[in-house]
């Protein structure tokens, strides 16, 4: 597994991570998935104090906490719990300073590598949430942060008046919104790592049969995404493994994530992978999608 830098940052993760949120709650479940990512060379590993309502951290603890030294985890914050079933957007320090002790608890960890704003509006206090960042990061809680979100403007906001590191972001062969400002983001120091990089299915071998059950996707209509998925898996017998390869082949990645609910399906993804690419087929593939923009939070 090859590794790339994340922007400014002295994190080196491996090309394809492990997003988390998809883990089963069950610990041998989770654990199975786990550790087969490590035995396969994934150093990187994404989740949130929202998912599962912290389980997903605890998990992650549990089954990680003897490899913590060869691995980068990455956690997100700003969604408070209100209770059993909703919680608010509240990225004060205040409530930054106190969920990072909670996070910390649920990895088993000493300081995390990767704190993420998870979310963010034009609304925001921004200079509030990132001198919370900023004074973790003195104290040495967290080694670098970032932020994930798919709001031009208030990533922009964020990398003009931050040392964030990262921006997490939806792309992939079907969502390509975020090629406008890629150039933006790595002048500032930062770099992209991708959430949705095969579409929800879309772009693996199934596809062809996920896109007839859906109403559309992103800015494709359902008979667009139909043609298109069709077109897609015409061209290539692999759909996987190019998708990987699209997102991975922009300079602004440091790493593509995956979701896994189970080792089969962290194993499709690893041998996509290692599927040897033809770069001129790439091109191709990548010339039957369109690159839509941002429609909303322009900057």
């Amino acid at each position: 597994m090859k590794k790339r830098t994340i922007g400014s940052s002295n994190l080196l993760v491996s090309e394809l991570g492990l997003g988390c949120m998809s883990l089963p709650t069950e610990l041998e479940a989770a654990r199975s998935v786990l550790d087969e990512a490590v035995d396969h060379g994934i150093n990187y590993f994404d989740t949130a104090d929202l998912y599962d309502r912290g389980i997903n951290e605890e998990l992650i603890g549990k089954v990680l906490k003897e490899k913590r030294q060869e691995l980068i985890i990455a956690t997100k914050v700003g969604n408070k719990w209100n209770g059993e079933d909703s919680w608010t957007w509240d990225p004060s320090k205040a409530y930054i300073m106190n969920a990072v002790k909670q996070s910390l608890r649920r990895l088993q960890l000493d300081y995390i590598d990767l704190y993420q704003l998870h979310g963010g509006t034009m609304e925001d206090d921004a200079e509030e949430t990132i001198e919370a960042f900023e004074t973790l990061k003195k104290e040495g809680i967290i080694r670098e942060y970032g932020i994930s979100s798919i709001r031009p403007t208030v990533i922009e906001r964020f990398l003009n008046t931050s040392h964030a590191v990262s921006v997490m972001m939806q792309y992939s062969l079907l969502d390509r919104r975020p090629e406008e400002y890629f150039s933006m983001i790595t002048e500032k120091g930062a770099s992209v790592v991708t959430r949705g990089t095969l579409a929800k299915g879309l772009l693996t071998n199934e596809g062809v049969d996920r896109a007839k059950k859906m109403s559309g996707f992103v800015s494709y209509t359902s008979s667009e995404l139909q043609q298109t998925i069709q077109s897609l898996s015409e061209k290539t017998s692999d759909l996987h493994a190019y998708a990987l390869a699209f997102a991975l082949k922009e300079p602004a990645v440091a790493s593509a994530l995956i979701g896994a609910r189970t080792q089969q399906q962290l194993r499709e993804s690893l041998r996509a992978y290692d599927t040897p690419i033809d770069r001129q087929l790439l091109t191709i593939v990548t010339n039957k999608t369109e690159q839509h923009l941002y429609d909303q939070h322009r900057v």
